[in-house]
């Protein structure tokens, strides 16, 4: 049985997630960064110290050849410095420079922004971002 896009949960996802993206794109400009960078920002802000672009790609769902080039952007911005391990060579390590740490407060609001514009309550849009989550573990695990 064939369905139409607007029957289709697939689409569904699709469609709220370039919207969602839509939503970050004005308050992101102003700090002159892209979305994935801010998650990658984001994931930086919220760990306790410097990760490794494994940990930073597990955090964010890239792999190391979508995420190098995007750090490479991000260390040309002065947001981020990445460091070889002193231990273990092969490991590069991800820290936030003073501007990215800066960057932050500047970052501050936009959750709130963006979750004022889905018209969500945060009870309503937290219990959604986990029925998401959940979906998404559980086409995982079929793979």
């Amino acid at each position: 049985m064939t369905l139409a896009p607007s029957d289709m949960l697939c689409f569904a996802l699709y469609s709220a997630s370039q919207a969602m993206q839509q939503a970050y794109r004005p308050l992101l400009d102003r700090l002159g960064i892209t979305y994935p960078q801010y998650l990658v920002l984001s994931a930086l802000w919220t760990a306790e110290g410097p990760l490794t672009v494994g940990g930073i790609g597990q955090a964010v769902g890239l792999d190391s050849s979508t995420l190098t080039p995007l750090l490479k952007r991000l260390e040309a911005a002065g947001l981020v410095e990445r460091r070889r391990d002193g231990k273990d060579e092969r490991q590069v390590r991800v820290h936030l420079s003073p501007a990215g740490r800066a960057m932050e407060a500047a970052a501050a609001d936009i959750p709130r922004c963006v979750g004022e514009r889905t018209g969500l309550a945060p009870e309503a849009m937290a219990a959604l971002r986990d029925e998401i989550a959940a979906l998404a573990a559980e086409l995982r695990r079929a793979r």
